[in-house]
């Protein structure tokens, strides 16, 4: 018996063979060689096809798709929408406890609620869609650079905390078009405790509630919730690609579909 060569299996992943695909058994070499010719062949034509569906119709990826959806959902539910600054000083990374050997978190949504507390009636709910970048571990559900939504509401009652949170986690989950996730409580180095939003073993989000200790580094001393949310693996667990590459920002894909057809 004869299963496929491993650079055969990678290849026919890459090209996004099914699983009932990958885990064919042969009964001879030959057999197996000849049935990856014309399973690579077909893969080939369906991507051809996929791609000119995407110029001719599609036209823009999943990713920026969902960005807008996601947008669209939580303007309508009251959000305002902001643009903070990429490149951030070691100050502000030192109010988070963010160090080299830490993951990178976004302080800017704190700098700008100290104000906003003072300027609006609260609550106050903004969120802010943009590029992260990060060192982290390689696999298919990691990237080093992706895409983040961070949301946050300040300034409600704080036994409404919990609530709230499930229900903007529906909304964002809602708007992104899955409908099975769970909430899981882990710990964290910065927050403390964090509520997981995940699909399976797959982590599509991390939420959190203040008043928290680091709060006080920005006086801030209200309710609040927040989640973040990586939208690559979002649009991954959407699509059901097996890994995230194919949802990101790539020379190797466009739209989840394989270039070097």
């Amino acid at each position: 018996m004869s299963t496929w060569t491993e650079i055969q299996k990678q290849r026919l992943q890459e090209l996004g063979a099914t699983e009932e695909q990958l885990a064919r058994v042969f009964n001879s070499e030959q057999e197996r060689n000849s049935a990856y010719q014309k399973t690579e062949r077909d893969l080939v034509g369906r991507g051809k096809e996929a791609l000119l569906n995407y110029r001719d119709n599609v036209k823009k990826p999943a990713l920026l798709d969902l960005e807008s959806r996601l947008a669209e959902a939580l303007i309508s539910a009251g959000f305002a929408r902001v643009t903070t600054p990429i490149l951030l000083s070691k100050g502000l990374l030192a109010k988070m406890t963010i160090t080299e050997d830490k993951p990178m978190l976004a302080p800017n949504l704190y700098y700008i609620l100290k104000d906003l507390l003072r300027l609006w009636p609260s609550p106050v709910s903004i969120f802010e869609i943009g590029p992260c970048f990060r060192k982290d571990t390689q696999g298919g559900n990691h990237l080093q650079e992706f895409t983040m939504l961070n949301l946050v509401e300040m300034g409600l009652p704080e036994k409404d905390r919990s609530g709230r949170l499930r229900e903007l986690a529906a909304l964002v989950m809602d708007a992104a078009g899955l409908k099975e996730y769970d909430l899981v409580s882990e710990g964290s180095d910065v927050y403390g405790e964090t509520i997981d939003i995940t699909a399976g073993e797959i982590e599509l989000g991390s939420a959190a509630m203040g008043p928290h200790i680091l709060d006080r580094q920005w006086d801030i001393d209200v309710p609040w919730v927040g989640i973040g949310f990586g939208l690559e693996r979002l649009v991954m667990v959407k699509e059901e690609y097996k890994n995230v590459q194919k949802a990101g920002r790539s020379l190797s894909y466009l739209n989840g579909v394989r270039l070097n057809i």
